[in-house]
């Protein structure tokens, strides 16, 4: 797998942990988007997309998510702890969509976009720079390479 393009929009707010929302292409072929840089205590780590969980309500199996005080569809109270538990107690409240299968991938994964990332900085000092554009319509379609 090569990583053939990663795109980089920095995030305006430099008290927020979230520094910037990138896209990464695989084999000019494959983009997966949502991915964010976050600043940890150790340093930047990318967080891969991921998307809310939800349950149902047991009154009108209505779907909600697991934050969710009152059911969307119902307005029927909802149980607090609706969430299942990670090994270290913490509530699973998000799911990957797209996630690295081993170590070594996450790792090289890892390295690229925050490589991409510093790079981004460094040009956004510069006279003139120019946010890299990350929204494209629904039913863009690029050119054939």
């Amino acid at each position: 797998m090569q990583i053939s393009e990663v795109r980089v929009k920095l995030v305006n707010n430099k008290d927020d942990r979230l520094k910037a929302f990138c896209s990464m292409t695989l084999d000019k072929e494959f983009v997966i988007r949502d991915i964010k840089i976050i600043e940890g205590i150790g340093g930047h780590f990318v967080a891969m997309p991921s998307r809310k969980m939800s349950d149902h309500c047991q009154k009108c199996s209505g779907k909600n998510h697991l934050r969710a005080k009152y059911c969307n569809n119902c307005g029927n109270l909802l149980s607090e702890n609706r969430a299942k538990k990670d090994a270290k107690g913490r509530m699973k409240l998000h799911a990957d969509v797209a996630h690295p299968i081993n170590a070594e991938c996450r790792q090289r994964i890892q390295d690229f976009i925050v490589a991409a990332f510093e790079e981004e900085i460094e040009k956004s000092k510069l006279p003139g720079y120019k946010p890299v554009e990350m929204d494209e319509p629904d039913d863009y379609i690029p050119e054939a390479v």
